[in-house]
């Protein structure tokens, strides 16, 4: 099963008359695993949580896109292999897109943000074995992503405690617990 869906900017009044665009990314969302039609309400999740962490954050993401690929263990091992050279499953991998040189121009298509891919299997074992609701992890899942493409890390100390942080206060908008809480 494959299914596209896009979310964007482009909005209209009462009158069917075109408004200014929102400072939100266009997200697509591909589902491509059959596996994600038991979570029939993972595509509006991430839409909330993706709008929400863009609302949040101060970066220039308005005239931008990114793509969401819901996938299963087997897709996200084969890209966690070939990009990673870690050949197993994980929860979430993002893509960041190279940004283009010099300054944009008016009538540039939007800026690709890059992609994020979330794997089924691993996301609802995680929630299970935390005993979080799939949506909530999946909530984190996407935020985080969405963090990796507008340039935030975790590969030192201080860059974990910015984004972990950052991740908190999303999800709080969202009305999630803290999902660091236990470890900390």
């Amino acid at each position: 099963m494959t299914s596209t869906r896009l979310k964007g900017r482009i909005r209209r009044n009462q009158n069917s008359e075109l408004m200014a665009p929102s400072a939100l990314p266009i997200t697509e969302i591909l589902v491509v695993a059959d596996c994600w039609q038991a979570e029939p309400e993972a595509e509006a999740t991430i839409d909330r949580a993706i709008a929400t962490a863009a609302e949040f954050v101060a970066a220039d993401v308005g005239d931008s896109e990114l793509a969401i690929m819901l996938t299963d263990d087997a897709g996200i091992q084969t890209l966690n292999r070939n990009w990673r050279g870690i050949d197993k499953p994980t929860n979430v991998l993002s893509f960041p897109a190279l940004q283009p040189l010099g300054e944009r121009q008016a009538d540039d298509a939007p800026r690709i943000l890059g992609d994020i891919a979330i794997a089924y299997e691993t996301t609802r074992r995680e929630a299970d074995e935390e005993q979080k609701p799939f949506d909530h992890h999946l909530s984190h899942l996407a935020v985080h992503g969405f963090l990796h493409l507008i340039g935030h890390d975790h590969e030192k100390d201080q860059e974990a405690e910015t984004m972990e942080s950052l991740e908190r206060e999303i999800l709080s908008q969202l009305g999630i617990p803290d999902p660091y809480a236990e470890r900390d």
